[in-house]
């Protein structure tokens, strides 16, 4: 059976999941954060950069926003699994506290390195714990991810998927704005100054995604972090552009594995 737990953390740009994923798999997609997971328990499998993975027990797999991955239990099983939400934005003041750079990637995305795998374990039950002081939730996770920068992190530029006129990040901010309306393939490739099959073939070519797919996770990730904000499941639909509420649940537990009602 899977267990799914999403929640937020006491600190805002920090969220929290504990998952037992026991037939759950994840179609292929990609997430607006930071996600950093650790298998306590069973391996899971998973494609990512052009090749299969498989991370068991004691192993941290890294996530960076906007890469296209899926993932699914190695055996029957299935895998459990603490997971560290991270946007961007904080994740990038650690790395300029460490280096004076904001742009970091990882190159190794599965890391089998236990003392910080006990310190990540450590700090997300910390994180949850009521007894545990708010000084402290804020300086443990700074102290932990500042150790994974400095020891796995690597001084990057700022990735730039180009899409005629436009790049990916833009074409984002654009969809973002708009996310609450109906969005047409032809608006896209105008804005791109693409015609429609120039701009679906160089964006399936740059992602490995549809732009419908892309668009569809899109508004799902946003409506994650809406839920987490407080938004009910009703207006959190009409914000990302769903005017069917049971399409919206049905799309949103498909994706996530968990009702909208579910989210802490």
């Amino acid at each position: 059976m899977n267990k799914i737990s999403h929640r937020k953390s006491p600190i805002d740009d920090i969220s929290l999941i504990d998952a037992h994923y026991q037939s759950f798999a994840f179609k292929r997609h990609y997430h607006l954060d930071y996600h950093v997971g650790l298998i306590t328990q069973g391996q899971q499998q998973y494609f990512y950069n052009g090749s299969k993975h498989i991370a068991g027990a004691g192993q941290l797999v890294i996530m960076p926003p906007d890469e296209i991955h899926d993932g699914q239990p190695n055996e029957q099983t299935g895998y459990q699994v603490k997971v560290f939400s991270i946007t961007p934005d904080w994740l990038s003041q650690q790395a300029d506290g460490v280096s004076g750079k904001g742009h970091y990637s990882f190159p190794q995305n599965k890391i089998a390195d236990h003392t910080l795998f006990q310190q990540l374990t450590l700090l997300h039950q910390q994180l949850d714990n009521p007894l545990v002081s708010q000084l402290a939730k804020d300086s443990l996770p700074i102290e932990s991810f500042s150790y994974l920068l400095t020891h796995y992190g690597q001084v990057r530029e700022a990735n730039v998927t180009a899409l005629g006129s436009k790049d990916l990040a833009q074409l984002r901010d654009y969809v973002m704005a708009h996310l609450d309306q109906k969005i047409s393939l032809e608006q896209l490739s105008s804005l791109c100054d693409l015609s429609p099959s120039q701009l679906l073939r160089q964006f399936k070519k740059a992602t490995g995604m549809t732009p419908y797919a892309w668009l569809a996770r899109l508004r799902l990730e946003h409506a994650m972090s809406l839920l987490k904000a407080g938004y009910t499941s009703t207006e959190v639909a009409y914000h990302v552009g769903f005017y069917d509420q049971a399409h919206f649940a049905h799309a949103f537990k498909q994706t996530f594995g968990v009702a909208p009602s579910h989210i802490k």
